[in-house]
C-alpha cells in the first residue's frame, strides 16, 4: 500500500491560513520555479477594482514560500526557513486574476553548502507577478533564510 505525499500547495494551504483566505491556487511548485494564482475576487479588491495591494504582497510572499518548501523541503529536520525581509514594486494597474511565479535567486545547493558549514545562509527569492495579459504588474525580492535548529 503506497502512500501520496501531499503536494506543496495542499501543504501550504494546510499551515498558511493566509493561503486558504485568498484562494490561491499553486500550478506549479517545483525546486525551481513555483507558479501561485490569485483568482478575481470582489472581496479583496482595491477602490479601483483591481486585486488589493497586500493580496499581492501575500500571493508573492507565499510563492516565495512555495519555491523554498519546494527547494529546501529535506532540510525542514535541521533547520527552518523564514523570511527575512521583502521589497515589493508595484509596475501596472493589476485587474482580474494574477499569477506569480518565484525563482531562487541562489543556486540550492550553494545554500545547503552553507547550512552543512554551520552557517545561517541567506538567499532571495525573485517573484514577478503578472496580469492574464502577460503584463507585468509587480515585482518582489524575498530574502529568505535557513535558521539551523539549536
Amino acid at each position: 500500500m503506497s502512500k501520496t505525499l501531499p503536494s506543496t500547495g495542499e501543504v501550504m494551504a494546510a499551515t498558511v491560513p493566509m493561503v486558504r483566505t485568498l484562494n490561491l491556487e499553486f500550478a506549479e511548485t517545483t525546486p525551481e520555479r513555483a507558479v501561485v494564482r490569485l483568482p478575481d475576487q470582489p472581496d479583496f479588491h482595491n477602490h479601483v477594482g483591481g486585486p488589493h495591494a497586500g493580496a499581492m504582497f501575500t500571493l508573492a510572499e507565499s510563492a516565495s514560500g512555495a519555491i523554498v518548501l519546494s527547494a529546501f523541503g529535506d532540510q525542514l529536520s535541521r533547520a527552518v526557513p523564514l523570511a527575512v525581509k521583502a521589497e515589493i514594486g508595484y509596475r501596472k494597474l493589476a485587474m482580474g486574476p494574477v499569477t506569480a511565479t518565484a525563482e531562487l535567486g541562489r543556486p540550492a545547493a550553494d545554500v545547503v553548502a552553507e547550512l552543512d558549514a554551520g552557517e545561517r545562509p541567506e538567499f532571495p527569492v525573485n517573484v514577478t507577478i503578472t496580469r492574464e495579459d502577460g503584463a507585468v504588474t509587480g515585482e518582489m525580492i524575498i530574502v529568505w533564510t535557513l535558521r539551523p535548529n539549536s
